[in-house]
């Protein structure tokens, strides 16, 4: 399985949580986030995605 690389940085820390943005090294594309359960949410699903891309190429 491929793993995905992820750069994040936190840009300010208001109302006890993380704003920042998170850069898709592979894809190079930059995704901006409003709180920690939305970064990890984001990461998340960007990795199920490129899971499901390589089961549904091994299955082809």
């Amino acid at each position: 399985m491929k793993k995905g690389t992820f750069v994040v940085k936190i840009l300010s820390n208001e109302n006890g949580t993380w704003q920042g943005r998170i850069t898709y090294a592979e894809e190079n594309r930059i995704q901006y986030f409003r709180s920690l359960l939305e970064m990890i949410k984001l990461i998340d699903e960007a990795v199920s995605a490129e899971e499901e891309n390589e089961i549904f190429k091994a299955s082809s």
